[in-house]
């Protein structure tokens, strides 16, 4: 099993970049794909981006592709976002999630595990 914590939401500008956390108790992370996703008031859980176990295969969705990049270190079993160029309709709770299968994937029913969620607000 796996135990999932997100961390480094808040409030920020238009314009401006966030780092978000997501720390994994257990041993078996580094044999997990890991996936952020995240849901905004009203709308469905969408994805945002995921990877694979070891960190050779990355997938985005297209809203953010050129501005988000996921990371993982398997030593520290910590995933990371790193979003750039952050935008209003960037606003939503990000979710963690760790999928058994290992390779990624867009769909949230492949995870098993997902965290709490951290707040990320973007003003315009």
């Amino acid at each position: 099993q796996v135990q999932l914590v997100e961390s480094g939401g808040g409030l920020v500008q238009a314009g401006g970049s966030l780092r978000l956390s997501c720390a994994a108790s257990g041993r078996t992370f580094s044999s997990y794909a890991m996936g952020w996703f995240r849901q905004a008031p009203g709308k469905e859980r969408e994805f945002v981006t995921a990877i694979s176990w070891n960190g050779g295969r990355t997938y985005y969705a297209d809203s953010v592709k050129g501005r988000f990049t996921i990371s993982r270190d398997n030593a520290k079993n910590t995933l990371y976002l790193q979003m750039n160029s952050l935008k209003p309709e960037d606003t939503a709770v990000y979710y963690c999630a760790a999928d058994p299968a290992g390779w990624g994937s867009p769909m949230k029913s492949e995870y098993d595990y997902w965290g709490q969620g951290t707040q990320v607000t973007v003003s315009s």
